[in-house]
Formats: structure tokens, sequence, C-alpha cells
């Protein structure tokens, strides 16, 4: 089913034309392994049948048929993980976000871990095309003795074709709260054309970037994440504060960009989750 994100989603700030893709997941413990306990869509939004190529912690990824989205369309995903409950997500392709006439994109992330409970969120980056319009906004809510990972990736314009964000705006949020206690807000308004995409105070120049977060952290993870930081070609660094790993880089294209964040997730999980790192089968395709 499909439905207008101006009739079916209010809160996300419909009212314009577009299209809404919803999609509500829950995990749980079941049969010795991460079930999907709970699995609901609305619009253009799905997941793929559950994965174990480590046996128990569930591996799902998330699909978006129509490759991208416009001004007025809607994506919201909720997410929430039980008490012993592993899942990692990720997708299989980049997302886009395409040229706008004047509405805006939005997209919502709700991530909920329960105590006892980890979640890997690992989606692909997404690519914010010259003129689009677009806010973002990425929530993490833990309570205390949850374990969990989830980067945020964004590359602005298309820098393999030589195209920049030389028009458009976008706002992205990333926040992190334990307990209710919020230790990480992060906000970004990014201007086409404007100097926070040339100054060193911002991207200097560099259109893709990521942060990754982590929690809980400890003096191991930060010591790993740090040792795993140094791709050529992409600058990054890594922080502790109030038992929160941040890690956050910088590149001029997306292969290097990749290869740190997938260097940083291999280095920090086996601390967090006592696993070794088993990458997705759909990051070998």
């Amino acid at each position: 089913m499909v439905a207008r994100p101006g009739v079916a989603e209010g809160a996300l700030g419909g009212g314009e034309e577009g299209w809404l893709g919803a999609l509500e997941l829950g995990f749980a413990p079941g049969h010795g392994r991460t079930i999907m306990q709970r699995r609901s869509h609305r619009g253009p939004f799905v997941v793929q049948s559950p994965f174990y190529p480590e046996g128990a912690p569930c591996h799902a990824y998330l699909l978006h048929p129509p490759g991208g989205l416009v001004g007025g369309d809607c994506l919201r995903l909720d997410i929430a993980c039980a008490a012993g409950a592993h899942a990692l997500i990720t997708t299989p392709a980049a997302g886009k976000i395409y040229r706008s006439a004047g509405a805006e994109t939005r997209v919502r992330q709700h991530l909920r871990v329960a105590a006892g409970a980890t979640l890997e969120f690992l989606p692909t980056e997404s690519i914010v095309f010259d003129g689009a319009r677009c806010t973002a906004r990425t929530l993490l809510d833990l309570e205390a003795g949850a374990t969990a990972v989830a980067w945020d990736a964004w590359v602005m314009g298309r820098p393999a074709s030589g195209d920049g964000f030389d028009s458009g705006r976008m706002r992205q949020s990333l926040e992190l709260s334990v307990d209710g206690r919020p230790l990480l807000l992060e906000r970004n308004v990014i201007d086409g054309g404007g100097s926070w995409l040339r100054s060193a105070w911002g991207l200097g120049g560099r259109p893709a970037c990521v942060t990754l977060v982590a929690w809980p952290g400890d003096e191991r993870a930060l010591e790993q994440a740090r040792r795993a930081t140094g791709i050529p070609g992409c600058d990054g660094s890594v922080t502790l504060v109030d038992g929160v790993l941040v890690a956050r880089a910088l590149a001029a294209g997306l292969v290097a960009l990749r290869e740190q964040m997938e260097r940083w997730w291999r280095a920090v999980r086996p601390v967090l989750t006592g696993r070794t790192a088993v990458p997705p089968r759909i990051w070998a395709t």
C-alpha cells in the first residue's frame, strides 16, 4: 500500500505532494537466535528475509525499490530490539536524494535498543544530488545495558561524475540518548555552494563524510578505533566522551570513506559484542 505523506504522516511534516515509505521492525530472541518478530511497511520500503551468516545474530537488508527520493517524499524507519536480541541492519546500495523544485525530502530513523540487546545499524551512504532539499534525522534511544554501533554517511554531490552540491540545502541530525539522557546531539545545515563545503571548519572541500557512534565505549574500544584510523585519502578522528565512542571521517571519494567505515566497525565490534566481524554478504557484491 502506498500513501500520500500529507494524509498519512503529518508527524513527518507532510502536506507536500510526494510518497511515504514507512517500515517498522521488531527483533527479539527466539528458537536460539534473533528473530524478526514484527515487520510492517507502507509504500515502497521493505526488508528482505533475515539472514544468519554467523549463527544467532540476525542480518537484515533494507530495500527501497524506487532507488531514491525526490522533493516531498518521506521515508520513516522504526527499529526496536528487545532484550537478548542482536540485529545487524544494512542496505544493498547507496541512497539517493534527488534535485527538488522546492519541496523538501524528509528522512526519519528511530532506533530503540533495550538493555541486553545489540543493534548494529550500518546502512550504505546517501548521495545528495545538486539542488536537493532534505531534512534527515537519526535518533538512537538506548537503555543502560544496551549495545549499539551505528553510522551516518553522506556524500554531497556526485564526486565521481564531477558534480558538486552547488544549490539546495541539507539538514542532518544524529542524536543518541541513554535512559532518556541526551549524550550526543549533532546537527548540521549544509547550503549548496556555501562556505561549509569548502572551509577547513566544515568539509574542507571533501564531499564524503561519516559519523560512527558506539555505545558503551571504553578505553579499549577507543584504542582499537584509533589504530584502525588512517586510510589514504581519508582524514579521521576518534573521541570518547561520557561513554560514547564517536569516529568521524572526511574523504574526497567513496572508496576511501567506505574502507574507513568498515575498518572502524571491524575494530570495535569484537570489543563491544565479543564477536569477530562478519561482514554482510551484500557488501561483497
